[in-house]
C-alpha cells in the first residue's frame, strides 16, 4: 500500500477567349507559347510557406523562448503571432521576424504564427511546454518493520505535478506505481511517495529505486534515484534499538558472570 504527500491554396488561374477560331489552331498558339501563370501582387505564382521554429520547446517554468516565424512571399503584408503567453521583444529581417514569450509557466501552449500574402493568410504552430524533473531524488535505506520494508522517495521542485506518475522498482520489476493527475498545483512542489512492500526471503540483496515519469502530449521524460540494496539487516530504529539494549544486557550479564566466577575461585 502507497501513500503520498504533497509538500485552401490560392491559385489565379486565367482563361484565354478564342475569338471563333478553330480548335487546331487554338492548340497550335498554346503550343508555341510557353505555359505561364499570371503573376501575382506579390510577385509570385506559387503558393507560400510559413514555419515557426522550433516546432517543440520544452523548458523549465519561469524561462523565457525566442521563436522564429519565416515565409517564402517575397512581399508579405504582414506577421501576427497569436499566444495566451507574455510577449517581449521582437526582431525582424527579410522574410522573417523573431518573437521573444517571457516568464513561461503554463505547462503546454499552443503559439500560432499568422502571414498574410497577396491576400492570403497561412499559418504555422509551436508547442510551448513548460516542466521540470524533479531537482533531486532520494530513496531513504529500506527499513525492516516486522514483515515490511518501509520505503520512502522524496522528490523536490516537481512540475507539472498533476503530469507525474512515480513509481518504485524492485530487481527491475515495477511494484508499485501511482499518478498524481489529481493534484492541480500550478507551482513546482516537493513530492514524497511511501510504499510497505512485504519482506520475503527471495527479494533479499535485490535493488530497490524510485523513479518519476512525466508524459507531456508525447513529450516522454523521466528521472531515477540511485539503487539501494534489500538487506535482512535493514532494521527500524526501534529494532536496532531494541538490539542494542539486548546486547548490552547480556554483555553486562556475562561480565557480573566471569567476576562471580572469578570470587569463588579465590
Amino acid at each position: 500500500m502507497g501513500s503520498l504527500l504533497l509538500l485552401s491554396p490560392l491559385f489565379l488561374l486565367g482563361a484565354t477567349y478564342s475569338g471563333g477560331r478553330s480548335v487546331r489552331e487554338r492548340r497550335a498558339e498554346w503550343a508555341q507559347s510557353p505555359a505561364v501563370s499570371p503573376v501575382s501582387p506579390s510577385g509570385t505564382s506559387a503558393p507560400f510557406w510559413v514555419r515557426l521554429s522550433p516546432e517543440l520547446v520544452s523548458v523549465p517554468p519561469g524561462s523565457s523562448v525566442l521563436l522564429n516565424c519565416s515565409s517564402s512571399c517575397p512581399l508579405p503584408e504582414n506577421y501576427q503571432l497569436r499566444t495566451q503567453l507574455q510577449q517581449g521583444k521582437t526582431l525582424s529581417g527579410s522574410g522573417w521576424v523573431s518573437y521573444q514569450l517571457l516568464d513561461v509557466r503554463a505547462w503546454s501552449s499552443d503559439v500560432h504564427c499568422f502571414v498574410t500574402c497577396a491576400g492570403e493568410m497561412r499559418s504555422a504552430t509551436t508547442r510551448v511546454t513548460a516542466y521540470q524533473l524533479p531537482h533531486s531524488m532520494l530513496l531513504e535505506p529500506p527499513v525492516l518493520e516486522g514483515s515490511e520494508y518501509t520505503l520512502r522517495c522524496h522528490m523536490t521542485r516537481v512540475f507539472p505535478v498533476g503530469f507525474l506518475v512515480v513509481s518504485f522498482q524492485h530487481g527491475g520489476r515495477v511494484i508499485y506505481s501511482e499518478s498524481l493527475k489529481h493534484f492541480t498545483n500550478v507551482n513546482p512542489a516537493n513530492v514524497t511517495l511511501t510504499y510497505m512492500l512485504p519482506s520475503r526471503s527471495p527479494d533479499l540483496w535485490q535493488p530497490v529505486t524510485c523513479h518519476a515519469h512525466f508524459n507531456l502530449d508525447g513529450l516522454v521524460v523521466h528521472s531515477s534515484s540511485a539503487p539501494l540494496m534489500l538487506t535482512a539487516l535493514a532494521w527500524s530504529t526501534e529494532s536496532k534499538a531494541l538490539t542494542f539494549t539486548s546486547i548490552a544486557s547480556l554483555v553486562i550479564l556475562l561480565a557480573v558472570g566471569a567476576a562471580y566466577l572469578m570470587q569463588a575461585q579465590v
